[in-house]
């Protein structure tokens, strides 16, 4: 009697819980419940939206970044979207500094002036190299689509009065210090609505760089905080220039090819490496795209990675305005 009785409680309840089927799914219990926020989860403001974590080619102009009231004859300035997006971060160069590795950082000028090393200088060098693009090239269409296809990121070059102005002379439209502001803001507009597609400005044409007009705050200061208004970087060429106010910006730490022979550009390369390992970071100038020079860049950045630096983007290294705190934070959001 104990056996059969145990059956039959046995077979009741399999019966019972077959009629009621299996237990509802972990989801129906959870679907009311607000997930936990997770940083992966997080959608980015507007003005980071395009910071991007890997290299690959610049973002094409976007019309949402022009000022089409300002500008000179048919160009137009850039400006900060309505959605809060910068050119500085649009158009910067892709960076992954998960690893933390000192940085060092090369801007090559003198982009576009003789367009067979322009285009040779595109195609060797890395694509973290930043270049400097001169306002004169006449047709840039060509030069720019290429630095974009190939991962460089590119700044505007300001004619900016040089040491020893007339004679040395930028060209036409130079920012002066014998000019009224509004005339030098006329210039300015000139400069900066040539071309589209630039992260930032910066201050040398030629071997010229602007170092009257730029040590004088009251003409330079209204230039810098046209940049800043307009969403742009600056990187001044001078090496060991002051603090830099009003934008974004960094000054250069050295230029590398001045002499431009091949050891001494090595030279200066070693030396550059080693105060990115001194200081964290390390910003040097090219002046010119000349073959041995792009050559010399070329092996130096061939296996920097595995001496324990970071070739990054000038984009990368900029400071925040003199105004604000002067700690070593970067353009792009870590």
């Amino acid at each position: 009697m104990f056996w059969l009785t145990l059956i039959a409680l046995a077979a009741g309840i399999g019966g019972l819980l077959q009629f009621m089927g299996p237990p509802a799914a972990h989801v129906a219990v959870t679907r009311n419940l607000t997930p936990p926020t997770s940083r992966a989860s997080l959608a980015k403001p507007a003005s980071q939206a395009a910071v991007r974590d890997a290299a690959g080619p610049i973002a094409a102009p976007d019309p949402a970044l022009w000022d089409t009231a300002g500008g000179d004859e048919a160009g137009h300035l850039p400006k900060i979207a309505a959605d809060g997006r910068t050119p500085m971060r649009v158009y910067a160069a892709g960076f992954d500094g998960r690893d933390h590795l000192p940085r060092a950082a090369i801007l090559v000028a003198g982009i576009g002036m003789n367009r067979a090393e322009s285009e040779a200088a595109i195609h060797a060098l890395p694509s973290a190299v930043s270049l400097a693009i001169s306002p004169y090239v006449d047709h840039p269409e060509d030069v720019l689509a290429a630095a974009r296809a190939s991962g460089h990121e590119y700044l505007i070059a300001l004619p900016l009065e040089p040491t020893g102005y007339p004679l040395n002379d930028p060209g036409p439209r130079t920012l002066l210090t014998s000019a009224s502001p509004e005339e030098n803001a006329r210039r300015l507009h000139w400069a900066l609505s040539r071309f589209d597609g630039y992260a930032g400005a910066t201050g040398i044409v030629g071997t010229m760089r602007g170092e009257r007009l730029a040590r004088m705050p009251d003409l330079m200061d209204p230039v810098l905080g046209e940049l800043a208004a307009r969403g742009l970087f600056y990187v001044d060429p001078r090496e060991g220039g002051g603090a830099i106010t009003k934008a974004w910006g960094r000054h250069i730490d050295m230029v590398v090819d001045e002499p431009d022979a091949a050891d001494a550009i090595d030279a200066r390369l070693a030396a550059l490496e080693q105060r990115a390992r001194d200081h964290g970071a390390a910003l040097g100038l090219i002046t010119r795209p000349t073959p041995v020079a792009v050559a010399r860049l070329a092996a130096w950045a061939n296996g920097i990675t595995a001496r324990g630096i970071a070739l990054a983007p000038v984009s990368n290294l900029g400071l925040p305005p003199a105004e604000g705190t002067t700690e070593a934070r970067r353009f792009r959001i870590e």
